[in-house]
């Protein structure tokens, strides 16, 4: 017996330990969306690229350094005449002009290193990385909207389940109201005290309050599945809190400005700086570029340096061929202008200044946008706080018109119609009362989504 005891505290620890497990906070839900959500990895992965391309701007700075190493075998047959190796297909052979060809081959060797430098382009390098550093801005503050707009989405969805969820509890409440009056005429009738059109009226409201719980489960649901879709899970097994709502938020007549650091409004800027610092770094392009050059060549042959006078004197032999004998270098500064580019470019400048300008108008409109949705927020709260304030006193009213028709029916006042019309006023008072509670936090959450600051929602939530 004892152990049967310790058997059933331990299955009661397990269940509501596991209970407790799968209960999901507004917070939690939140903090999961953060972290699970795809949409946000991939702006997370665009962020990381850009932040890598500045550092790859910065790397275009260096000097070019090529390296060339080649080993070949075939003849040296030269003649004279005019020669331009379009895309690479002449070959590089060097030789005397016989008077007839011949097949002597050996091998030859190149070593090349190359510096190549373009030290100075008035400011183009220097740009081209400022662009990059602004596009990592821009797909940071990217970022930022989007998991600020992820969180103001979580909170609407929750809310909306939270919703829903006590809507369905109304819903149960009246169906169990229905049944109560349903088991009560059923035995009335069988005794013969009250008409047979009551139980039917009785079995038809029943069935009404059923497909309404039915219809109420099944929005709960569907809310719950789109919740479960934002915080990146397919677990829809969990439970909510809803005890939150039925408390007024405190803050929620505070008089609040647009944050200037609105993140939807730092992403538009962003997009400003970008374009802006394009047309900057076309408009460097215009100017000529400086470069130094430097280059070290060996050159390794199986032919003899008398090979035109005596054309039996070469070897085949492999090592001979590629070990080098005569070497080159060569330092070098030069300037090149393409001089065209400004008027090639020009217009290019003029229409990227147009995007830069059609940028600043969306985020005016942004703003616009913003300043109107912070307005109707706080209107709403106004009037979110006036239907909190009046849902109980109808809920009373209607509970106590319900319960007055309830005795009535029952000692043979009244009839079935006024205590189904009455039913029917007390499940719609009960549903306004919800739905006033839930308001409140909507148009807070509102509020905070105009505004830029979810704190002022979350803070709320303790």
């Amino acid at each position: 017996m004892h152990r049967r005891s310790l058997l059933v505290l331990l299955i009661v620890i397990v269940s509501i330990g596991a209970h407790a497990q799968s209960e999901l906070s507004l917070k939690d839900a939140i903090r999961m969306a953060a972290a699970n959500y795809p949409a946000l990895k991939a702006k997370a992965a665009y962020a990381k690229a850009s932040e890598l391309l500045v550092t790859a701007a910065q790397k275009e700075q260096l000097p070019n350094i090529n390296l060339g190493l080649q080993q070949d075998y075939g003849t040296i047959n030269g003649t004279n005449g005019p020669l331009y190796g379009f895309g690479g297909l002449a070959t590089a052979s060097s030789g005397p002009a016989l008077a007839e060809q011949n097949w002597n081959a050996a091998f030859g060797a190149l070593y090349l290193t190359n510096v190549n430098w373009e030290f100075f382009a008035f400011g183009k390098y220097r740009e081209k990385v400022k662009v990059a550093r602004q596009v990592w801005q821009r797909d940071t503050k990217d970022l930022a909207q989007e998991l600020f707009e992820q969180k103001v989405k979580v909170a609407a969805a929750y809310l909306r389940l939270v919703a829903s969820h006590q809507i369905t509890k109304s819903y149960e409440k009246n169906r169990s109201r229905a049944d109560s009056i349903r088991r009560f005429v059923i035995a009335r009738v069988k005794n013969g005290l009250i008409a047979g059109v009551d139980s039917s009226l009785a079995n038809a409201e029943y069935s009404s309050a059923q497909i309404q719980l039915t219809n109420a489960l099944d929005k709960e649901q569907e809310q719950k599945n789109i919740l479960a879709q934002l915080i990146g899970s397919e677990d829809t097994g969990f439970t909510i809190d809803t005890v939150f709502v039925s408390r007024i938020p405190g803050s929620y007549l505070d008089t609040l400005a647009q944050a200037r650091e609105h993140p939807v409004l730092e992403y538009y800027r962003s997009r400003i700086a970008v374009s802006d610092q394009q047309a900057q770094y076309i408009k460097t392009q215009y100017y000529p570029a400086f470069s130094v050059v430097g280059v070290w060549q060996s050159r390794g042959s199986g032919f003899e340096s008398d090979y035109v006078t005596d054309q039996g004197h070469y070897t085949s032999g492999y090592w001979k061929g590629i070990n080098p004998n005569r070497s080159n270098y060569l330092l070098g500064v030069g300037v090149t202008w393409n001089i065209m580019q400004p008027v090639r470019l020009s217009r290019q400048v003029s229409a990227q200044r147009q995007i830069s300008n059609a940028l600043q108008e969306e985020y005016n409109t942004a703003a616009l946008q913003l300043a109107t949705q912070l307005q109707t927020a706080t209107t709403k709260m106004r009037n979110a706080l006036s239907n909190y304030r009046e849902a109980p006193v109808q809920v009373k009213a209607a509970g106590d018109a319900y319960h007055q028709k309830s005795v009535l029916y029952k000692n043979g006042l009244t009839n079935m119609v006024d205590v189904i019309q009455a039913g029917y006023t007390l499940v719609r008072a009960e549903t306004d009362r919800d739905i006033a509670n839930n308001n409140l936090w909507q148009a807070l959450l509102l509020k905070a989504a105009a505004a830029g600051d979810f704190d002022l929602f979350e803070d709320q939530l303790n």
